[in-house]
């Protein structure tokens, strides 16, 4: 861990839409989440963007590459968490990543529900590959927000308790928790 420590962190953004894949619209999912990172985090990272249709094999695939070969710590995807017949997003993120973490989407939700009454059928996940944290998010750039300042608060411990590179937030921004190490 001291040498994933000493790197910066590896992020992927994929935005699963199949109307986006193909150009027919504007992915405004993708850029809010690296906004959201660059305004929150202090420590260094490189972002690996991904725009990819829907379905299983894809985002499985997609999710496997970026946390096997791109070596990424933290994947964020956005979108194919809904109840459409083409929305397989957290099945496919099972798949790729069986450990999962319920809490995530359990805070999700919750924290979703104050906004909008239908946040009841979002579907999203959190699960890890290895030293790889994937965090399912939803489509809508404001939903994005609120659910990364409901769970990014754990995201940086639960790196470090996976093996992945250090991350860290501005505590002015949005605080993150780490537990105080003793001194014995």
């Amino acid at each position: 861990m001291a040498d994933e420590a000493k790197r910066p962190a590896k992020i992927g953004v994929v935005t699963i839409s199949d109307r986006a894949s193909i150009g027919a619209y504007e992915d405004r999912s993708g850029p809010a989440i690296v906004a959201y990172l660059t305004r929150i985090l202090t420590s260094p990272f490189d972002i690996v963007r991904r725009i990819i249709p829907d379905g299983f094999e894809s985002v499985r695939d997609e999710l496997i590459d970026l946390a096997d070969a791109a070596r990424c710590d933290l994947i964020l995807t956005t979108g194919g968490t809904g109840p459409a017949p083409r929305d397989l997003t957290p099945e496919a993120t099972e798949a790729a990543a069986p450990r999962v973490l319920p809490g995530f989407g359990e805070l999700m939700r919750q924290e979703s529900l104050k906004d909008v009454p239908t946040a009841i059928l979002s579907r999203q996940i959190a699960a890890h590959r290895g030293p790889c944290l994937v965090i399912n998010l939803p489509g809508k750039p404001a939903a994005i927000e609120t659910c990364l300042n409901a769970v990014f608060p754990a995201v940086p411990y639960c790196l470090d308790l996976i093996g992945a590179a250090w991350l860290d937030t501005d505590a002015a921004v949005l605080k993150s928790f780490r537990p105080k190490q003793s001194s014995t």
